[in-house]
């Protein structure tokens, strides 16, 4: 079970990552010919197609602050946080190493910088993934994202924040999203921005979740 947990995200960020920084990548080399649009639409339709693939097996978190989220929120054990984390980190590398090897002449793979002050950004990234994890925990089945409702609507925020957010902190609201560019650049001086933004964002979304979709009780802890 836990070596289908571990492919199942790794394979999932590994689409998520290839798919949406790869649409960066492919609008740079083509001079817009993605467009913003498309960018934010990649990121969202791949992330609706994950969840509707994945969902049954390991719940398509794709992103270590949604696991952390649901941890916290009390839907996912927590010797399994690991695990989820090491395979979203695992798929979000191998992902921008096989973009560096068909762009080795690339510029950016991607990478989520700052176009203002950093703490512009860690707001930015702390409030955009407070929304995303609260609508998933109002959609997740549990500890899971699956089912076409909960696809749709996550793939549908996630192109939303960033059709809006993208031009200023690049909307990644995902740990494992920003590290596999920045790994693969050998450029971490944002990075930080992007690491602890989105784990604060999900967290947060926990107890407003409880109150407006669980008014009556709390979640019960994972075994």
């Amino acid at each position: 079970m836990q070596h289908r947990l571990f492919l199942a995200e790794c394979f999932g960020m590994f689409c998520l990552v290839f798919a949406g920084t790869g649409a960066i990548v492919v609008d740079q080399l083509t001079d817009g010919g993605v467009s913003h649009v498309g960018i934010a639409l990649t990121f969202g339709l791949v992330v609706m197609v994950m969840i509707n693939t994945l969902g049954d097996v390991s719940g398509c978190h794709i992103n270590p602050a949604v696991t952390l989220g649901f941890w916290v929120a009390g839907r996912l054990a927590g010797r399994q946080v690991p695990l989820y984390v090491a395979a979203q980190c695992v798929g979000g590398l191998a992902a921008s190493g096989s973009l560096r090897l068909l762009f080795p002449d690339v510029e950016t793979l991607g990478e989520t910088v700052p176009s203002g002050s950093p703490s512009q950004s860690f707001l930015l990234e702390s409030l955009l993934t407070f929304m995303l994890m609260t609508v998933i925990l109002s959609v997740a089945t549990g500890g899971k994202e699956k089912g076409l409702l909960a696809g749709i609507t996550i793939g549908a925020v996630i192109a939303l924040e960033a059709l809006f957010a993208g031009p200023i902190s690049g909307a990644s609201m995902n740990p494992a999203r920003s590290l596999g560019p920045a790994v693969m650049l050998l450029r971490f001086e944002s990075l930080w921005v992007y690491l602890l933004a989105p784990c604060l964002g999900a967290a947060a979304a926990v107890p407003l979740s409880r109150v407006l979709f669980f008014p009556d009780r709390s979640d019960s802890p994972a075994a």
